[in-house]
């Protein structure tokens, strides 16, 4: 298993780093986290121009057609940020799905109009606040004579004041979960932002919003099947993300165990504080190791289930813990909203059940490895 980078990867990773300073800086970023304003649509127009929305689609429907680990090296670089928007909502696990499951003709009309920027595809998966998976989808999809009536709440939406549309998942009136899209400003749909330790969630209630026949993706709505085929590409991605996160709070962390003076002397001297150091570190290593290992099975065409829960498990086990060992040695200073701190860690408690707790994945993992009769 070869996970070095290749002259063209770093080319990425150095200008996806370039990105984040530039456009990304610290002062800013957590203004933008305090005031829960991380929608800017001018980072997801630089981004688009720069061919990171649907990075790992065909060129043919709009995207650049890398592979996933030229994509994960972009995402840990944004994480690093860590940038605000959907840019893996929209332009990862969106596409993904669109891509998996939509006829030919939808992924020409969709696709590069997403890549482009022009439209944000949000998902909007489950019902239940606390679970994960096609038991968690409660929203009723009910047939009309022009078409369907869409109605039910998403407690937990990410990214939602960015989408134009919702990638929706629905239970038909013969209990079949399915996939459809639905214009965000069609009547019906109200959107809620949720406020409290969190960043970027929302409430989607849908109230009898009438959608036609055509918003089904592909001919008959997909499955649920069809996205945990999108998740296993996506989720690596998203891992990668929560990795360059975790590598952002040790940099920063261990930075200041060597400028910060208490009692005399650094507070790096102090063991209890590089106890805390080493932990975060496991914790990063953990998650990084798992997530390239995910991404080179992807690559390598070898069976990857087991390995991307794994990644999402410790990916977002990692980042939420590392954070909390972090503030342990920031103390005081680190929970000033105005501070970097503070933006990782309402985004790590966030990320941690979004698309599953890591315990969901772990489950997960178990059962690709054991399949059960």
């Amino acid at each position: 298993m070869d996970l070095g980078l290749t002259e063209d990867q770093e080319m990425l990773k150095k200008v996806a780093a370039d990105f984040v300073k530039a456009e990304v800086p610290a002062h800013q970023m957590t203004q933008w986290y305090k005031n829960k304003q991380v929608f800017r649509p001018e980072i997801i127009k630089k981004a688009a121009d720069l061919g990171w929305l649907g990075m790992m689609l065909p060129e043919e429907c709009g995207g650049a057609g890398l592979a996933p680990m030229d994509c994960a090296v972009v995402f840990e670089q944004l994480g690093h940020g860590p940038v605000p928007g959907p840019l893996f909502t929209s332009g990862i696990l969106s596409a993904q799905m669109i891509f998996e499951a939509c006829t030919d003709a939808q992924r020409k009309e969709l696709l590069p109009a997403l890549c482009s920027g022009k439209s944000i595809v949000i998902p909007a998966i489950a019902d239940k606040s606390a679970y994960w998976g096609a038991e968690a989808v409660e929203t009723r999809l009910s047939k009309t004579p022009r078409g369907y009536m869409v109605n039910g709440t998403k407690r937990f939406v990410f990214d939602a004041d960015a989408a134009t549309s919702f990638l929706c998942a629905a239970r038909t009136e013969e209990g079949k979960v399915v996939f459809l899209l639905v214009d965000a400003k069609a009547p019906g749909v109200t959107i809620t932002q949720h406020i409290g330790f969190m960043i970027s969630m929302f409430e989607v209630r849908f109230n009898n919003v009438a959608v036609s026949t055509d918003n089904l993706l592909g001919s008959s709505g997909a499955n649920w099947a069809t996205l945990e085929n999108a998740l296993d590409k996506a989720l690596p991605i998203l891992s990668a993300y929560q990795v360059g996160a975790t590598q952002e709070v040790f940099d920063i962390t261990c930075e200041y165990t060597n400028s910060r003076v208490v009692f005399g002397q650094l507070i790096g001297r102090f063991q209890r504080v590089q106890d805390h150091c080493v932990d975060i570190s496991i914790c990063l290593d953990t998650a990084r190791w798992a997530t390239y290992e995910a991404i080179w099975r992807i690559e390598a065409g070898l069976e990857c289930r087991a390995g991307v829960h794994e990644a999402k498990a410790t990916a977002s086990d990692g980042y939420y813990h590392g954070t909390n060992y972090a503030h342990m040695v920031w103390a005081g200073p680190g929970t000033d909203y105005s501070h970097p701190m503070m933006a990782h860690s309402v985004l790590a408690h966030s990320l941690y059940q979004y698309l599953g707790t890591p315990g969901h994945h772990k489950r997960l993992m178990v059962d690709a490895l054991y399949p059960r009769a």
